[in-house]
């Protein structure tokens, strides 16, 4: 299995982290390899180049039945391409693992002619081609021609009990990701902005890194400084910490695959305010696990918010739906067998 480094920031690391924490890597012989880390350029090109020996080691001593690659777009594609193309020459099963949420705009208006053909060739040759939605599928279908295309949603570790209401912090909006305008960061803002008459003690907790001074700036020329708090970048217990004490999770993304941070927030009894992007629709029903409205709609995003802050017992009801929803569809315990019945069909057993 080839990703970045398991303690890097975003989806790749944090879907890989939950396979591992729910027993696939003891249930099977998986080597993982990081192809790429946080730091500097130097510092990623050291990940690349040690993470490519490691693999042609592993390749050329026939030691390896199957790769599954977890791909994003840009740079992350063309590294894994690196990997994919000599383990496909030596008719080794791939799986191509998409979560990139920007790999339509990366693939349409980036690559030019040659690029788009070697696009395709790797999902062509590709054993099987995993989306996380079923939008995503149909795009895939779209600009390959490879049969093999298998929708898998991304997996969440369920919480052993729900945190009473009564324990979290009234007025609580998270958000976790990189802050910029891709995830709504700003749109967040205007929002807030907007409901800090009403709801004079709202707080709107932003945790990631990306354009955090950017953010900051914006949100004293809004003048409400005091109601958003930058948390940095959180992990581990700090974010099961803000999960816990939220009472609205609002992520008002631009393009995604399937957050995972959506999926820990429903996981964790959170209502969702997001956008209908990528399989986020297919993860909440606007009126039941949460509102989901268009990108960049800040009156439909205030209007959303302000139902949830004012209407008593709402937000735990959607909250509770969103719990059931997660242990039905996204639990770890649902999706890995998917994920290991690939595994079995193409010889890995």
């Amino acid at each position: 299995m080839i990703g970045t480094h398991l303690e890097t920031m975003g989806g790749i690391s944090s879907v890989v982290n939950v396979y591992r924490a729910a027993g696939l890597f003891a249930r099977w012989p998986i080597t993982y390899i990081a192809t790429h880390c946080d730091g500097s350029g130097l510092d990623k090109l050291g990940a690349l180049f040690r993470g490519f020996v490691q693999f042609m080691v592993l390749l050329l001593s026939g030691r390896i039945k199957l790769v599954h690659a977890h791909v994003s777009s840009r740079a992350s594609f063309w590294r894994k391409s690196l990997f994919l193309l000599p383990a496909m020459v030596l008719s080794i099963p791939v799986v191509l693992h998409l979560h990139g949420s920007e790999f339509a705009i990366f693939f349409e208006k980036e690559c030019g002619d040659c690029r788009k053909a070697l696009v395709r060739f790797v999902f062509n040759r590709a054993s099987r081609v995993v989306v996380l939605s079923a939008a995503w599928k149909q795009w895939v279908q779209g600009m390959c021609t490879n049969p093999h295309v298998l929708t898998i949603y991304n997996p969440a570790l369920l919480p052993r009990q729900s945190t009473e209401w009564s324990c979290r912090k009234a007025y609580t909006v998270l958000c976790l990701g990189r802050l910029g305008k891709r995830k709504g960061s700003y749109d967040l803002l205007d929002a807030v902005a907007q409901l800090t008459n009403k709801h004079p003690h709202v707080k709107l907790l932003l945790g990631g890194d990306g354009e955090i001074e950017q953010v900051r700036v914006r949100a004293a020329d809004l003048g409400i400084s005091d109601h958003v708090h930058l948390l940095g970048w959180v992990r581990g217990e700090g974010k099961d910490r803000y999960l816990r004490s939220a009472t609205i999770y609002a992520l008002p993304s631009h393009n995604e695959g399937l957050p995972m941070s959506v999926l820990e927030a429903m996981a964790a009894s959170l209502p969702i305010v997001s956008t209908s992007v990528g399989g986020i629709p297919e993860a909440v029903s606007s009126g039941t696990e949460g509102y989901l409205v268009e990108p960049g709609d800040i009156p439909s995003l205030v209007a959303c918010l302000d139902r949830l802050l004012s209407e008593e017992g709402l937000a735990e009801r959607m909250g509770v739906a969103a719990r059931c929803k997660v242990e039905a569809t996204f639990s770890a315990q649902a999706i890995l067998p998917q994920v290991e019945a690939i595994y079995r069909e193409l010889g890995a057993a």
